[in-house]
């Protein structure tokens, strides 16, 4: 690591702008700092999930590969024009994703975020993943950035919604699967 933080506020950043990694100044609603910033907060949830897990649990070493991933793909966005993720980390994702749904049952209905606190913090985390897809498409309509971080995120959260229904099994939940009974209101 570079330069170290002696202190954590500098004012630089008062002004609605941050800085980048390459020393270039970009306001702090740009499409890069929102999905550096979306990022973020996915692998914040996944730090949560964690937290809701056993600490001998057998996910957890993948969760914080995936966290360390993702500290990555920020730093791709904090880089400009870097590429950190490639289709090695693609690749592995959905190798994990691959292991994790050989064992479910077919879907039949679609399944709504809960089932236990992991699975429904894994449904968050899969949420959160969306987004920061979305954002990175926009990011990348715009800009010029490494591609396998928008399939990484692809993947990912598709990882995180096999997860949430290992989780939910094995914490011996039931899924809970979306009934179109049970959004009609009464009397229609």
């Amino acid at each position: 690591m570079g330069n170290r933080l002696s202190k954590i506020y500098t004012r630089t950043g008062d002004d609605g702008s941050t800085g980048l990694a390459d020393g270039s100044r970009v306001g702090k609603n740009s499409l890069r700092v929102e999905a550096l910033g979306t990022v973020d907060e996915v692998n914040s949830h996944l730090g949560v999930l964690i937290e809701c897990l056993t600490g001998d649990d057998a996910v957890t070493p993948m969760l914080q590969r995936i966290q360390h991933h993702l500290f990555d793909l920020g730093g791709e966005f904090a880089i400009p024009d870097s590429a950190l993720i490639g289709a090695d980390h693609v690749q592995w994702l959905e190798t994990r994703l691959d292991e994790l749904n050989a064992g479910l049952p077919y879907l039949k209905n679609f399944i709504l975020p809960g089932g236990s606190m992991p699975a429904a913090q894994c449904h968050l985390a899969r949420a959160v993943s969306r987004r920061a897809e979305r954002v990175v498409v926009a990011l990348a309509n715009e800009e010029n950035i490494n591609a396998f971080g928008r399939q990484y995120l692809n993947r990912l959260s598709d990882l995180l919604f096999v997860l949430a229904r290992v989780l939910a099994r094995r914490e011996g939940a039931q899924e809970v699967l979306w009934d179109q009974q049970k959004a009609k209101l009464p009397g229609h």
